[in-house]
């Protein structure tokens, strides 16, 4: 049976005050920290046992990966960091209340913006002092890499070549993988795992701090999904 688990990394400060985050590195809450422990608890009691870890470059998932694995006694497992896990870039939106947001171009555009699978919200300006260009982490890619503002088909043709050169290749290697990632990251992952269809993968609730497991046959075809 192959296996791998998905964790969106745990409630963080802005999702506490409803503002939309994306490539932002704001830190967990209290309560984010409380949910990665728990889900290091409900990791450990179903006995799942990794032999690597994944995440992406951000702190509120990087420090959820941390914990999951300190509290299932599996920090010493190999882990690897990678921009390509990142949450899906929000654009100018980053850092604006959703609800003011709503309130200044109407409930019905922002909608499109979170939820529409090919609709890009408004791009972000690469002189922006806050632009994902002037940060380290990032410097070894090519500017043109650097998104501006992504939607989810963006993000998923983004994430399909690390799961395609690291994720897959792992779990067809006969190991057990976490991925601790991002609501959007993992949404277009099991988009694809899953073959789902562009119209309904917006429905797809990824929650925050909740290990997802999935059962794969030998073609990493989904046998079976759950939450311990």
């Amino acid at each position: 049976m192959k296996r791998v688990v998905f964790v969106r990394h745990g409630q963080s400060e802005w999702n506490a005050l409803n503002q939309f985050t994306g490539w932002v590195d704001v830190d967990l809450t209290k309560l984010g920290l409380k949910e990665a422990h728990e889900a290091g608890l409900k990791i450990k009691r179903a006995g799942l046992e990794f032999d690597l870890a994944f995440t992406s470059v951000l702190k509120r998932a990087i420090k959820t990966c941390h914990i999951i694995l300190e509290d299932s006694d599996q920090l010493w497992v190999p882990e690897i960091k990678t921009w390509r896990l990142n949450e899906r870039h929000y654009g100018a939106l980053q850092g604006l209340n959703k609800e003011a947001t709503a309130e200044k171009f109407g409930i019905q555009q922002v909608q499109i913006w979170r939820r529409s699978y090919d609709t890009l919200p408004p791009l972000a300006k690469p002189e922006d002092p806050n632009s994902a260009l002037n940060d380290r982490r990032y410097a070894h890619l090519q500017k043109r890499s650097i998104p501006m503002g992504e939607n989810l088909k963006i993000t998923l043709a983004r994430v399909m070549p690390f799961w395609e050169d690291e994720i897959a290749p792992a779990i067809l290697d006969q190991k057990t993988v976490l991925v601790v990632a991002h609501g959007n990251s993992i949404r277009a992952l099991a988009k694809y795992m899953e073959n789902i269809p562009e119209d309904k993968i917006m429905e797809l609730e990824i929650p925050t701090g909740q290990p997802l497991v999935y059962e794969l046959n030998e073609g990493l075809e989904v046998i079976r999904k759950y939450y311990p």
